[in-house]
């Protein structure tokens, strides 16, 4: 003789209902850690690209700004123009030897770097030539130079990009005369003061008068680096040390270091 069994209508739906209560309360502790996790991982990848292109800046610029005013040891009677030249809130404009200023929306800085380079200072092109901060082969003469050695002038300055909509650093080489590359992206702002040989404290580029260019023995030295759109709020010190609200749901940090001159003519070491 078979037994039927039969279940209670009322206690398989509290048992159904208990299931899919607690199906839902895992599903949400699931996407919720799931979405901390995602979270964390972007602000930690911001963090990481922001740092990595400050550190980056830093060093292509202070790299040539410690080879402005070098002249191989082969070269005698140079007359050179000064090694450095600064905008405040603009970018180098004009002839090499000299130059003006052009302001930029950004307010970023601006400086003009020369020295004498060979294929020993600057990496040598395919052709064995001088490069600039772009690689692009340096063909500019100077009668006392020769063959020995090629006046080399790089400019940096930073500014959104036409095409991406992106703050980044760039670079103008003589190697191409007007040819301004991006080298940094994410660089919103670049910021310098120089110290000059008679003066206790540093100043802007646009206190430092024409003869004074080659008293510079050392740049204080900011760059300013955003990152991506993340809906981030919070404050961040600027290249002012000013602390300032983010406005735009993008984290920024400022990154900082002072170059010594090595080449300068007033030669005070730091």
């Amino acid at each position: 003789m078979r037994r039927r069994l039969f279940l209670a209508p009322g206690h398989t739906l509290l048992e159904f209902v208990i299931a899919v209560a607690l199906g839902l309360l895992v599903t949400a502790a699931a996407v919720s850690l799931y979405t901390a996790q995602r979270t964390a991982f972007d602000q930690a990848s911001d963090a990481t690209r922001i740092r990595e292109a400050g550190l980056t800046a830093l060093t292509l610029i202070g790299q040539q700004l410690q080879m402005a005013g070098f002249v191989p040891a082969d070269v005698v009677r140079y007359d050179a123009p000064a090694p450095l030249f600064g905008c405040s809130g603009g970018r180098p404009t004009g002839a090499d030897v000299s130059p003006g200023c052009e302001s930029l929306p950004s307010r970023s800085d601006g400086v003009l770097i020369r020295y004498v380079g060979d294929n020993i200072s600057t990496w040598a092109s395919t052709a064995g030539q001088v490069t600039d901060c772009l690689g692009q082969a340096v063909t500019t003469s100077h009668a006392a130079l020769g063959d020995r050695g090629v006046p080399v002038v790089n400019r940096y300055f930073a500014r959104v990009s036409t095409s991406t909509g992106e703050p980044e650093l760039y670079c103008e080489g003589n190697g191409k005369a007007g040819s301004a590359q991006p080298l940094v992206e994410g660089v919103e702002r670049v910021r310098l003061r120089y110290w000059l040989a008679d003066r206790a404290d540093a100043i802007e580029a646009s206190a430092v008068t024409a003869g004074q260019w080659s008293s510079v023995v050392a740049v204080d030295l900011c760059v300013l680096v955003r990152g991506a759109a993340r809906a981030q709020h919070g404050r961040y010190v600027d290249c002012d040390g000013v602390s300032a609200l983010v406005p735009d749901g993008r984290a920024r940090q400022a990154f900082w270091r002072r170059v010594a001159i090595r080449n300068s003519v007033s030669g005070v070491s730091l």
